[in-house]
């Protein structure tokens, strides 16, 4: 069985977005609000959430995605939002 990763991205307090790959969404959300396993950017910028997520059938291709949309203006960040 091949494991579905996720690509999601996250609106922080400050209203910035955060881009990210998981294999647990609720998780990951979760480690990024209250852990110290959250990203760095996102522990100064708590709490966040979760405006955007979409399903993949492998790591490469969210990686690839996650890349694409890392590159993207804010603007069309919030169009795929």
């Amino acid at each position: 069985m091949t494991r579905a990763y996720h690509l999601y991205i996250l609106k922080c307090a400050d209203k910035t977005l955060y881009t990210g790959i998981t294999v647990d969404v609720k998780r990951r959300v979760l480690e990024h609000n209250s852990s110290r396993f959250g990203a760095k950017y996102t522990r100064s910028r708590r709490p966040v959430k979760l405006v955007f997520s979409k399903k993949f059938r492998s790591r490469s291709k969210a990686s690839r995605q996650e890349a694409r949309i890392k590159k993207l203006s804010r603007a069309e960040k919030l169009k795929i939002i």
